[in-house]
């Protein structure tokens, strides 16, 4: 082989090292965040997170949705996540506790309200839960209230007014928010407790009721970066950018304002 020829072959090897390096270099500049957020963010999430990359374009956020229980639950079998989204602050505590969520990163970000919905054109009068058994109904939606946050402060408000056990024949259990939605829009249910921003995703069901919020405890998410992450640095601008102005002017858009 002639001295040409092989040095065009080493050239050409070096130029292939260099661009696979360059190529694995811009890989790595590009940083993916994996947040397990509760299902009653999911109609938000999309727009706060298209503000929050142009800010960080280098950050690439992913989400898995869910009921925040079987969310806890999947961190603690060791999912791979960076940030966890809850509906309410039981959950992060237990976390916490088991020193799967760094302490120091917990900040609340949103906040909610319960409400009870039924199809359009139901029909039905409802001023207050008592008024719940008097209604023509067979079945109601809930989240389950041992995994799902709704579900739990809708048992909470149920409790309070000494409504729970007379109804709970009646119930029908969701994996989340989301499922009760779809069990009222389908009509397999008359009625259902809901986040009101879940109302932002249907145009097939109304509000009848929204419970007040001295029937159950206050309804706030906050966020945590999980202990084994890789990507707390990210992680933590993410919480920070959730509680900017920008992103609260979106959160508000849903019903789901930071209180004061």
């Amino acid at each position: 082989m002639g001295k040409l020829v092989r040095f065009i072959i080493m050239i050409s090897f070096i130029s292939m090292v260099v661009a696979c390096s360059n190529q694995s270099e811009e890989l790595n500049d590009e940083e993916t965040l994996m947040v397990s957020a509760a299902s009653s963010l999911s109609p938000v999430m999309e727009e706060v997170t298209n503000a929050f990359v142009k800010d960080y374009p280098d950050i690439t956020v992913n989400y898995n949705y869910g009921g925040s229980g079987k969310l806890a639950q999947q961190i603690q079998q060791g999912a791979p996540v960076d940030l966890f989204l809850s509906a309410d602050q039981n959950w992060m505590e237990v976390l916490v506790e088991q020193q799967l969520v760094d302490s120091d990163s917990i900040a609340s970000f949103a906040s909610n309200q319960l409400i009870v919905i039924s199809q359009k054109g139901s029909e039905f009068n409802l001023d207050e839960l008592l008024d719940i058994p008097s209604l023509p109904v067979e079945q109601i939606a809930i989240g389950n209230p041992e995994s799902v946050p709704a579900g739990k402060y809708a048992k909470e408000a149920l409790q309070r007014e000494n409504v729970w056990d007379e109804l709970e024949s009646q119930f029908v259990y969701g994996k989340d928010v989301r499922q009760v939605l779809t069990f009222v829009e389908s009509g397999n249910t008359d009625i259902g407790f809901i986040y009101a921003s879940d109302l932002e995703t249907s145009q097939s069901v109304e509000t009848l009721f929204t419970i007040p919020e001295g029937l159950h405890e206050e309804i706030y998410y906050p966020a945590g970066v999980i202990s084994t992450s890789n990507q707390k640095d990210e992680a933590l601008s993410f919480i920070h950018f959730l509680q900017s102005n920008e992103a609260q002017t979106i959160f508000a858009q849903y019903y789901l304002q930071q209180k004061e």
